[in-house]
């Protein structure tokens, strides 16, 4: 599976009109009696192949690789592919996914973050730097939440569903957080921006909806190069829309936990992981992909640890949060890491160095920055 891992929207794509993200998908079809693969090669190049012989020179070079670095190898990246003098990409083994997982090892161009937010999936903090992995208890989100419903069930235009929406309000019934507005959204805490009526008729229907309001809400579609935050929060209980849907949780302190974690530096990483990449700078997750979307394991916290998270999100709660493509420059993004790898977790200094230099990784990343500049003085914030 080859891809390209390039900054702007127009160089993602194989052919020249596109200006999507594409992948070349090579495989052979098995006879009856063939059993198929266990693993699937993934090639993310740097730019396009700049014609015949260029593409030529990186198939031989690909097909004539020695051995490939697989993605359960622990964060030291992939097998780099030479031509020439020139580095044109990287070559990385993984397992042929059978449980419908997407192929997130496309359109990267530093393979030691797919090795760590793998790692990540399956309960291991392996950071790049680091010689061996850490347990951390990393479930999908349905284990320990619930989500909303899909915003077409909730208000919409062809009237299925049981609300219409409106302007915000602060005595609001029913608080709604629908929209982005990066403006109003670089704090762990948002306002809700809308508020929802009851539609004549549909009141059962209606208090179904409200029973899932929460103060968690999930992005779905996260723009990293300009918007701040992956959960935003909401003092009171609100039903979650179209690009913020509800996460509910039986124990209301796990909302803490859940804002501090999917707004670090940890959090950023498996959301991008887990998320479509086809538009530069930009990551998207459906509402039913968010449901396995890889979280730390909020049940194995203790009651001390709990309240440890209460306390780090009073004190975050009014701090602002630069875009996350500047989440290795943002001082506050670096506290917050700080106060949850060593604080929440408990891990020792050299883990939260090693996440900080994973920050750096991250933001390097084209399909995070897609392109955009950095602005001046944005320097890492160690």
């Amino acid at each position: 599976v080859v891809s390209i891992a390039a900054p702007g929207n127009d160089d993602l794509s194989f052919s020249a009109d596109t200006g999507l993200g594409e992948c070349l998908v090579i495989a052979k079809k098995l006879e009856p009696s063939e059993e198929p693969s266990e693993r699937i090669h993934f090639v993310s190049l740097g730019q396009r192949p700049q014609g015949f012989a260029h593409s030529d020179a990186i198939a031989r070079t690909i097909i004539g690789s020695d051995y490939t670095r697989r993605i359960e190898d622990g964060p030291y990246g992939g097998t780099p592919l030479i031509v020439g003098n020139e580095q044109m990409g990287e070559l990385l083994a993984a397992p042929s996914y059978k449980n419908g997982d997407d192929w997130s090892e496309v359109r990267l161009a530093d393979y030691s973050l797919a090795q760590t937010a793998y790692a990540l999936a399956h309960s291991q903090l392996w950071l790049p730097g680091s010689a061996t992995a850490h347990e951390l208890n990393v479930v999908p989100l349905h284990q320990v939440g619930t989500r909303g419903y899909y915003h077409m069930n909730i208000a919409d235009n062809d009237r299925s569903g049981p609300f219409t929406k409106g302007p915000p309000s602060q005595t609001a019934t029913y608080p709604c957080l629908w929209n982005h507005d990066a403006q109003q959204e670089t704090r762990l805490v948002c306002s809700p921006d809308s508020q929802l009526r009851v539609r004549q008729g549909m009141e059962a229907k209606a208090a179904a909806v409200w029973n899932t309001a929460s103060r968690s809400h999930q992005n779905l579609d996260f723009r990293f190069n300009s918007q701040p935050l992956a959960v935003a929060f909401t003092t009171q209980a609100s039903v979650g829309g179209r690009a913020w849907p509800n996460i509910g949780f039986q124990d209301p302190r796990f909302d803490y936990v859940f804002s501090l974690w999917g707004n670090s530096t940890l959090g950023l990483l498996v959301f991008w992981w887990h998320s479509n990449r086809q538009v530069a700078g930009r990551g998207a997750i459906t509402i039913s992909k968010a449901e396995s979307l890889p979280v730390l394991d909020l049940r194995t916290l203790s009651d001390e640890q709990l309240e440890t998270a209460r306390e780090i999100f009073e004190e975050f709660r009014d701090k602002e949060l630069m875009p996350a493509y500047l989440a290795d420059a943002d001082p506050n993004r670096a506290l917050l890491d700080r106060r949850v790898v060593c604080d929440l977790l408990g891990f020792d200094e050299s883990v939260y160095e090693g996440v900080r230099r994973l920050a750096a990784k991250w933001c390097a990343e084209p399909s995070v920055h897609g392109g955009k500049a950095r602005p001046k003085g944005a320097v890492f914030a160690p």
